[in-house]
């Protein structure tokens, strides 16, 4: 008896289960990193992006005309051919793009103000369909005067992403809100396919050269921490960074002369802003001059690809991860790629 009731109850919930999954279907979600996944669910894209969420119906996407208010997101929008689609774009001194550029001195492209004030009239005046940016508080006022507004405001912070793919994958999100979702996902797999080549690459190499990054502001110097996207590159790249065993994802202050102890045997020195020449360094700090990678290292700044004030490393960089990536396996290891000129990274000397 026992048996047959037990029978009936489990072909019961096998009955039950079968009939809600034909009723209630399950979505997937393309998940970029902890901080950014979405779905299509019901006629409505659900994005999660940080502490924001949007629930935007189907019905107004593709987006026609958006703007952006931070400069650092063109490259997702031009590496899937679609900057035709803005119609404002704040700081236009910063952008490095030859394609944007244009389309500024032609009058197709706004500026609309900077991270001092953005301007609003001109924003609303254009009607766009939505407005992209980092997440910055003091601007409460000026997200809610645009989202009452009826435009669409979302927030990217692709700075806070600290994987190298992670931060490149966002373009599958611009891609679902562009119209372009079948070739930003074609993009993305194809980038991530070179950067894991050029990981394994790497990889095979016997030396891991020690490396220090960055250079001091005031009186001091902060360097990436070990869980950042900058000490990924490195790894990624075989190279030992001096913060390695750090497990922080911001970056650590430090005094001179913690520093100096710390890169006692470093053998490269990294992504030294937009320097030239080994003497403006001293003239920012003479105390340079005493450590040994000034004297015997070879130093390395973030200015490959420069115009005014525009550094394409932090434009089209953003998304090109596996190209930021053989950079430093060219200089870390130059023999792997004898006929490569780095894009990003220049020489200092």
């Amino acid at each position: 008896m026992k048996a047959k009731i037990f029978l009936f109850f489990l072909v019961f919930f096998l009955l039950a289960c079968k009939k809600q999954s034909a009723e209630t279907p399950v979505s997937t979600a393309n998940v970029i990193s902890e901080r950014i996944r979405y779905q299509k669910n019901n006629g409505v894209l659900e994005l999660k992006s940080g502490q924001f969420s949007y629930r935007i119906p189907e019905a107004k996407l593709p987006f026609k005309k958006v703007m952006l208010l931070n400069s650092s997101l063109t490259g997702y929008l031009l590496e899937l051919g679609v900057e035709d689609k803005i119609t404002g774009i704040s700081s236009p001194e910063y952008i490095y793009s030859d394609k944007i550029s244009k389309r500024i001195q032609q009058g197709k492209i706004l500026d609309i103000g900077n991270e001092q004030k953005y301007n609003v009239e001109k924003i609303l005046s254009e009607k766009p369909d939505a407005v992209f940016t980092n997440y910055i508080q003091t601007f409460e006022n000026t997200y809610d005067l645009l989202k009452k507004n009826g435009v669409e405001v979302i927030f990217i912070d692709e700075y806070l992403e600290q994987q190298p793919l992670q931060k490149a994958g966002i373009i599958e999100v611009f891609g679902v809100l562009l119209g372009k979702e079948k070739e930003a996902a074609a993009i993305y797999s194809s980038i991530g396919s070179r950067y894991r080549n050029l990981v394994s690459e790497a990889s095979k190499t016997k030396e891991r050269p020690i490396v220090l990054a960055n250079e001091m502001y005031g009186n001091q110097w902060f360097l990436p921490g070990g869980k950042t996207f900058v000490a990924h590159y490195f790894k990624d790249a075989a190279a030992d960074y001096i913060l390695k065993n750090n497990t922080q994802e911001n970056s650590i202050p430090m005094s001179f002369e913690e520093v100096f102890v710390k890169s006692e045997k470093a053998q490269y020195w990294m992504n030294l802003g937009d320097h030239t020449t080994k003497k403006e360094l001293l003239q920012i700090n003479p105390n340079y001059a005493k450590m040994n990678i000034y004297r015997t290292g070879k130093l390395y700044s973030l200015s490959g690809a420069v115009r005014g004030s525009a550094n394409d490393a932090f434009e089209s960089g953003a998304v090109r991860a596996d190209v930021v990536l053989k950079d430093y396996i060219k200089v870390f290891h130059p023999e792997l790629f004898p006929g490569y000129q780095t894009v990003y990274l220049k020489e200092i000397r």
